[in-house]
């Protein structure tokens, strides 16, 4: 889904989407965890979670496309489907999934829902959602996500008309939707579709920024927005399913200081600390596990580096190597990370890679030298310019970022000047090639390679900021987007990532984790195998 600023997942078979489905229908909603005796009992006191996170990018679900905003939508809105705690999709606004024999036509019946505002959610409201995502004014960085359906992304290209999309609305309570190709994780995907009400977007352009103009319609609200101080939530009466919510309210602090994070944990002052949306101290993950209060999950996410390839001496392709080959991940990921995160060699994380060996050697400071002087001598300089390294401000970015400095001044004998940001201003200087080598990480939507390698098909993309462009590499993604067999679409894969590493526009540091630590009293929070956390289940035990 989304650009990481922390660290997610399990393998989650692609097979298994389809295992809840027969030809025509859907899994049902899930049991919710709230069931248990616990959640049931009556309720003394206010049910209010306390936690910290990064300010929201975004609160507009068609514009959202980070870890951070995410975590706020997903509590906000609900859409026709909803993970579990498994990472399975299961119906929510959904009461029935009908899927044509052929995979391709899926027909998705609507239960009475309501927005925050009162009014009834409509398929038209998907709908139109959908097609705002796809229009190429709106802008979105999400707009990906849709590609499986018919015309999407020639839509999005402006090469189809917005009738050609296979988005159609049957009538209030009926979409239809007509997929490109059989997509197993279409379901998966489809969690990502959030609807907005399309009288509230129409009449206010600013209606996500402000609690008096915002309408969602998913278990929690917006109460209060102080910007990078403090945001609250609270249930939402209106919510279809709102039965299994317990909790009365969610009071997200927003603490850029780790330590700070975690001594207010300590305090009792929150309830939960660290990962998927915000962060722990570095220092303090060896010792929490030890103690054996540290939670982890592994995710599918990659933590990776970019290199600004228009941008002498990272125009050549030996130098990005060379910085590549330069760097120790095993001593990153064993001496910074300490939460079980593991070296990559390739782009693809480990959840989801079809080469799980990697595309080099870790570590490989003789080649990195070798290829640094050939790289040198073939753009006629002597002396590479002031290198610069922009991360965004974190404690673990920090300490990654002052690792690969020491490790290209010892094997490259190359200076490098660090530069942190706040992770919007980074955003914004990535977006605009106003770096030279930065910091990302990408969490998968699902658990498949396609979903990391299809971020760098576009040049000119939120997604790709390296402004690395191949025709062969878009070329192998779009085969493997309509191959149905396996294995003739996992070397279509492969044979793009292998482009993607001999090129090297972005290098893997590591697969990435979750690591938190949580209340004793704290229940039914789930963090799914991808990695993305859901407060719709959670309470606080009495």
């Amino acid at each position: 889904m989304k650009r990481s600023v922390a660290i997610m997942s399990v393998l989650v078979l692609l097979t298994g989407l389809f295992a809840g489905c027969s030809n025509n229908s859907a899994s049902p909603s899930p049991s919710s965890p709230s069931s248990s005796p616990q959640a049931e009992q009556k309720q003394t006191a206010p049910q209010i979670l306390r936690i910290n996170a990064a300010e929201p990018e975004t609160l507009d679900s068609g514009m959202s496309n980070d870890v951070i905003s995410g975590a706020f939508i997903r509590s906000l809105y609900d859409s026709l489907v909803r993970l579990d705690k498994d990472g399975k999709p299961v119906q929510s606004v959904a009461s029935d999934i009908k899927i044509s024999d052929d995979k391709k036509v899926y027909t998705f019946t609507l239960r009475d829902t309501k927005w925050s505002n009162g009014d009834p959610v409509t398929a038209n409201d998907f709908a139109f959602a959908w097609m705002r995502v796809l229009d190429p004014k709106t802008a979105s960085g999400s707009a990906y996500k849709y590609y499986p359906i018919k015309n999407a992304r020639a839509y999005y290209q402006g090469k189809a008309k917005a009738q050609d999309v296979g988005i159609k609305v049957m009538d209030d309570k009926t979409l239809e939707v007509t997929l490109e190709n059989p997509t197993p994780y279409f379901l998966t995907l489809a969690t990502f579709y959030y609807p907005v009400n399309q009288k509230v977007v129409e009449g206010n352009k600013d209606w996500a920024k402000k609690v008096q103009s915002i309408v969602t319609n998913g278990p929690f609200k917006l109460a209060n927005w102080e910007h990078k101080n403090k945001i609250e939530l609270v249930k939402n009466d209106q919510y279809w399913d709102k039965e299994v919510v317990k909790l009365d309210k969610i009071d997200f602090s927003m603490i850029e200081d780790t330590n700070t994070e975690l001594e207010m944990f300590n305090n009792g002052d929150l309830d939960w600390a660290g990962g998927p949306i915000s962060a722990l101290p570095a220092d303090a993950i060896g010792p929490l596990r030890d103690e054996g209060k540290l939670e982890t999950m592994a995710r599918a996410t990659n933590y990776y580096l970019l290199f600004q390839t228009e941008k002498p001496p990272f125009t050549n392709e030996k130098i990005r190597k060379a910085f590549s080959y330069a760097i120790n991940r095993k001593d990153i990921a064993d001496n910074i990370g300490q939460a079980g995160q593991t070296p990559l060699m390739g782009f693809v994380p480990l959840s989801a890679s079809l080469k799980a060996d990697g595309y080099f050697k870790d570590n490989d400071t003789e080649t990195a030298k070798q290829l640094l002087a050939e790289g040198m001598k073939e753009l006629g300089i002597s002396q590479l310019p002031e290198i610069t390294y922009l991360y965004n401000t974190s404690d673990l970015n920090k300490k990654i970022a002052e690792a690969l400095q020491a490790q290209w001044k010892t094997v490259l004998g190359v200076d490098v000047k660090l530069t942190n940001k706040e992770l919007k201003v980074m955003f914004d200087d990535q977006e605009h090639g106003n770096y030279m080598i930065s910091r990302s990480g990408w969490t998968g939507d699902y658990n498949d390679s396609v979903n990391f390698l299809e971020l760098l098909m576009e040049k000119n993309s939120s997604n790709n900021s390296t402004l690395w462009h191949s025709e062969k590499y878009v070329d192998l993604v779009q085969k493997a987007y309509a191959e149905p067999d396996e294995s003739k679409r996992n070397q279509h894969l492969m044979e793009a990532e292998t482009i993607l590493m001999n090129e090297m526009p972005v290098t893997g540091i590591y697969s990435s984790v979750n690591s938190w630590v949580q209340s004793d009293k704290l229940k039914g929070i789930t963090v799914d195998p991808l990695g993305y956390i859901d407060f719709k289940w959670g309470y606080m035990e009495q």
